[in-house]
């Protein structure tokens, strides 16, 4: 079974993206800020990582880097509700070492799984 990390520190989004895995097939966990979810990660090794792009504290992209590094083969999926941080993602996606999805909030749940699904599919 395919695991999902959910981070997104409104706990109400986090929750409910990680129902949709569940609902879908997938074990998922969450976490509510980046520092829990590197934690998280390194334990339930994740073959996904969904994050939330800003949050307090450090952000999703710090989060992006460190799992990165040290979880290789975990692909990952940023979010971002804020469209004005669209070019700024992409040009921080575009330097790490393999391809990071990139999807805007709100989504429609079958985007979201089909983005995982296209991501993990290529894991393989």
């Amino acid at each position: 079974m395919q695991r999902i990390l959910v981070v997104d520190d409104d706990r109400l989004v986090a929750d409910t993206l990680a129902l949709i895995f569940v609902k879908s097939g997938f074990e998922a966990r969450t976490a509510y800020s980046a520092d829990q979810a590197l934690v998280s990660a390194r334990s339930f090794n994740p073959n996904l990582l969904l994050c939330d792009v800003t949050m307090p504290g450090r952000d999703g992209l710090a989060l992006v880097c460190d799992v990165t590094r040290e979880l290789p083969s975990c692909r990952i999926i940023v979010l971002t509700g804020f469209y004005s941080n669209l070019k700024n993602v992409r040009e921080q996606s575009n330097k790490l070492a393999r391809p990071v999805g990139i999807l805007t909030k709100p989504c429609q749940p079958a985007d979201l799984l089909r983005e995982a699904t296209t991501m993990l599919a290529a894991a393989s």
